[in-house]
């Protein structure tokens, strides 16, 4: 019990307003790594065992709901966004009222949202399906997987906003001993229902379906243990007009972002459907990877997210400059090695997923093509999160609208009419990774011009007026 404790005080909820700020990074980010590897070994648990005892084209069915997966999970998204900047601010200006006002209100808009993504999604998950191509050999156990997993929605939407409201108060230690736990259950959930009991795709989506239910149980009980931070009150889950309006404000350009994104997976996947459920299937193994390769990315981007918000929230915009020049060399050393690792051993990652040649060549050769872009992103999600944790969600809305509709979509399907062939009629499959690969490099050298604008330092919800004064004249 001492060592958890001594580990407790060190991960746990950390106020970042003080300290030096490579320290305060570095002790954030380290549990949040290792999360975030535990949180995409978890969902690519599924991909794998589903490859090994069931085939390819179970493998391909699990590929083919991801853009509509991504989709239902647009409104977390932007709750979960909106939520963990304004709770970062509030616990840095310690103004636990509305710190406590907001996390109530932000529960609650999670059990309405996904009541109603349940009534959308439910009946119309296979006309869905028909309607981005999916394969007729995987579409039946393409739909079992998404029913089940939309029945589920509330418990991942609830993980998704508690988890994001504990690392607004900076723990990021104990959602990792929630995600290590439910990574474990979700492994051994997998295997038992899909390999033992041989409910295929749909034994993997009900695995996924418990484990989350239980992270949400676990995020829970450890908010209840916050009470000097945050009173869970029944006055907090009653809609309170001014903090729904600043979460939608703050979060609604990042639901939109998603959105887009998953309009144009849907869109970008149609034409992969169209090349067969062999590279559907290769595309799923890539994307899983892709994942891991970039979790420093992430990472980091969340990490400062938080050190931005609670720094302005205290009004000390002095770390806020330094946290930010630190941030960046650390995130991109990480990418850098990982991209490494990625390279080194991208035919071994592979193979976890299939054993069929073909389809393990073709995974090499497109992850070789995405290597360039995982270092790029690094730069798109640390400064990203830099604007983000300052309240300035909207640059990445018009960023990705921008990268994604106007130039990834045309030009995959530019690709790919120019790469036809006797052996690929519908297009070169790695017309799908360049397309990618262009709109990451493109993204990351617009978000960094955004960024160096410097608007994003008037935007915080916790006014200060001298620090928005400093901040308006620094940016003209």
């Amino acid at each position: 019990m001492k060592l958890l404790d001594r580990l407790n005080k060190f991960f746990g909820a950390q106020d970042m307003t003080t300290g030096k700020p490579m320290s305060n990074l570095l002790t954030f980010s380290i549990p949040l790594l290792i999360g975030n590897f535990a949180q995409q070994l978890y969902s690519t648990a599924d991909s794998i065992i589903v490859g090994q005892y069931v085939g390819d084209t179970a493998l391909s069915a699990i590929g083919a709901t991801m853009p509509i997966v991504n989709m239902i999970c647009v409104l977390f998204i932007a709750l979960s966004t909106g939520t963990g900047v304004m709770v970062s601010q509030y616990f840095g200006a310690k103004q636990n009222d509305k710190l406590s006002l907001t996390v109530g209100n932000s529960i609650t808009m999670v059990i309405i949202s996904s009541l109603l993504l349940m009534l959308i999604f439910i009946p119309t998950s296979y006309s869905l399906l028909e309607f981005i191509k999916t394969p007729e050999e995987t579409i039946d156990m393409a739909n079992n997987y998404l029913v089940i997993y939309t029945y589920g929605v509330l418990t991942i939407g609830l993980y998704n906003i508690i988890s994001g409201i504990l690392r607004g108060l900076g723990d990021s230690f104990v959602p990792l001993l929630i995600l290590i736990v439910c990574c474990l259950l979700n492994i051994g959930l997998d295997v038992w229902f899909v390999a033992g009991l041989g409910m295929k795709v749909a034994g993997a989506a009900l695995a996924t379906v418990i484990s989350q239910g239980v992270s949400s149980l676990l995020c829970i009980l450890r908010l209840l243990t916050l009470k000097k931070t945050v009173t869970v009150h029944a006055r907090n889950f009653i809609p309170n007009k001014r903090i729904i309006l600043d979460l939608l404000k703050l979060g609604l350009p990042a639901g939109i972002t998603q959105m887009v994104f998953s309009l144009a997976m849907i869109t970008v996947q149609s034409l992969t459907n169209s090349m067969g459920y062999q590279v559907v299937t290769c595309t799923t193994a890539v994307m899983r990877i892709d994942g891991f390769a970039m979790l420093p990315n992430f990472t980091f981007g969340m990490a400062i997210t938080t050190f931005i918000g609670q720094n302005i929230g205290a009004n000390k915009m002095d770390r806020v400059k330094q946290g930010s020049k630190d941030i960046i060399k650390i995130a991109l050393t990480a990418s850098i090695i990982l991209v490494a690792c990625v390279l080194l051993f991208g035919k071994y990652l592979i193979i976890m997923f299939t054993e069929t040649d073909d389809i393990i060549n073709l995974g090499v050769r497109q992850l070789r093509i995405l290597a360039v872009g995982y270092v790029a992103m690094c730069f798109t999600q640390v400064y990203g999160g830099i604007m983000r944790g300052a309240g300035d969600t909207m640059p990445s809305m018009w960023i990705s609208i921008i990268t994604t509709v106007v130039i990834r979509i045309p030009l995959a399907y530019l690709l790919a009419f120019l790469t036809r062939s006797e052996e690929w009629p519908n297009g070169n499959p790695d017309a799908l990774f360049f397309s990618l690969l262009t709109v990451w490099v493109m993204g990351a050298i617009i978000t960094y011009l955004w960024y160096r604008r410097g608007k994003w330092m008037t935007k915080g919800v916790v006014k200060h007026q001298a620090a928005l004064a400093k901040a308006e004249t620094a940016a003209e």
